[in-house]
């Protein structure tokens, strides 16, 4: 019987940079580095060069790496159950969608894996509540340019930028696109026929936009007025992420459906729609489903971070970090000269680069990366941050120190 290739050195064999190349689709084009090992705000690659984390997988490890309650969570569960379907209910599952329920405007929940899932379902959902209460004609959904809401088709075309839509044959129909902050806009898109309107309470991938209280009033009247769902994506706003459990929470008007996935899990796998009862009641047994979601690995974990997040203490650390981010970040241009703006709320914040340097968020990724400290872009022209939400005071201070002598570098 012959031995699969490569099966028997497989356990020995080096794992090199150049082997992801080798065996991995080239959809993404990671650092040359790989990190193998986190403590809080702190990542070691395979040559115990440590880094300062501001990056938390994208607005996910909301408390870090390591910690010791969600540790704890996983390995408790992991010695209880795994999986099991959604043929059965777990306790996991239902302790935490009480404790959202119980936080948040919803009744209800349903758990998917990820931030595009989740948006997935609500899609979904509005399309069939809108049928079974308005007819058919009801199926228009308006969307903002420069939104994200993920990589599934749908959720895809519903996000507004088509680069990342583009090139895979039809798109799904009825879905519409005007700017952000534009309410005058909007208004003359909307009507009878819209079904929903999807937006991000402060833009993410699209620059780290937030709205004017005006508009985000201003969207809930429209949605009222024609009978429309208002879906508040909130995967990367969520959890924390802006002071808050969730930023609807500061903006005073309440959606009729919200998505929550990345700092849900803090670092494992899952999303969450929250909505009402009456308006859940449309997603019928088998209307909709997911064969992992609600796994109680997952669901466990995110209960633990919930306890940690949901806190006076840590929802106020946040605004206080941001606070300090801010003047450390206005420190470096200060003296370099850099930024056009630096913007955000909570820790989700974003430098916006100048004209000089106009395209060149990546240098800035790049280069703080080789002074050892990790940050995000979002889009060309802006430098994202989204650390821990309990990144310690010195991680910020030697991490804005790191990247500031990469700014410095760049500046010359």
């Amino acid at each position: 019987m012959s031995t699969p290739k490569s099966a028997a050195n497989s356990a020995q064999q080096a794992v090199t940079r150049a082997m992801f190349d080798e065996v991995m689709v080239p959809n993404y084009n990671p650092a040359k580095m790989i990190p193998v090992r986190g403590e809080g705000s702190r990542v070691w690659d395979q040559a115990d060069t440590e880094y300062v984390d501001f990056a938390g997988g994208i607005a996910v490890n909301c408390l870090g790496h390591c910690h010791p309650a969600m540790v704890s969570a996983l390995t408790e569960q992991g010695n209880k159950l795994w999986h099991l379907s959604n043929v059965f209910t777990n306790e996991p599952a239902i302790r935490l969608a009480k404790k959202l329920a119980d936080a948040t405007f919803a009744d209800q929940v349903y758990f998917a894996n990820s931030g595009a899932e989740a948006n997935e379902a609500a899609l979904k959902l509005a399309r069939r509540w809108a049928l079974d209460n308005h007819g058919e004609q009801k199926q228009q959904i308006i969307a903002f340019t420069k939104g994200f809401h993920g990589r599934t088709f749908f959720t895809v075309t519903v996000g507004g930028q088509p680069a990342y839509s583009e090139g895979f044959g039809p798109k799904p129909g009825a879905v519409e696109h005007v700017a952000y902050n534009d309410l005058e806009a909007l208004e003359k898109l909307m009507s009878e026929k819209t079904c929903a309107v999807m937006m991000e309470p402060l833009q993410g991938e699209g620059g780290i936009i937030s709205p004017d209280q005006e508009f985000v009033q201003g969207v809930r009247d429209l949605c009222d007025k024609h009978h429309a769902l208002l879906i508040f994506d909130e995967v990367q706003t969520g959890f924390g992420r802006t002071g808050s459990l969730y930023a609807y929470q500061q903006l005073g008007v309440t959606p009729d459906i919200l998505t929550s996935a990345k700092a849900l899990g803090g670092g494992f796998p899952i999303g969450a729609m929250l909505t009402t009862a009456t308006i859940a009641s449309h997603l019928k047994p088998g209307t909709h489903g997911s064969t992992y979601g609600g796994n109680p690995l997952a669901c466990a974990v995110a209960e633990a971070v919930f306890d940690v997040v949901n806190t006076d203490e840590v929802l106020s650390g946040v605004k206080q970090r941001e606070s300090m981010f801010k003047k450390l970040l206005q420190d470096i241009n200060d003296r370099h000269n850099v930024f056009k703006d630096i913007r955000g709320q909570g820790l989700l914040l974003g430098a916006e680069l100048n004209d000089t340097w106009a395209g060149k968020a990546r240098d800035f990724l790049n280069a703080g990366a080789d002074e050892g400290v990790m940050v995000l872009i979002a889009g060309p022209n802006v430098v994202r941050f989204a650390p821990s939400l309990i990144i310690r005071e010195q991680d910020i201070i030697e991490g804005l120190a790191r990247f500031g002598r990469a700014v410095a570098k760049l500046a010359g």
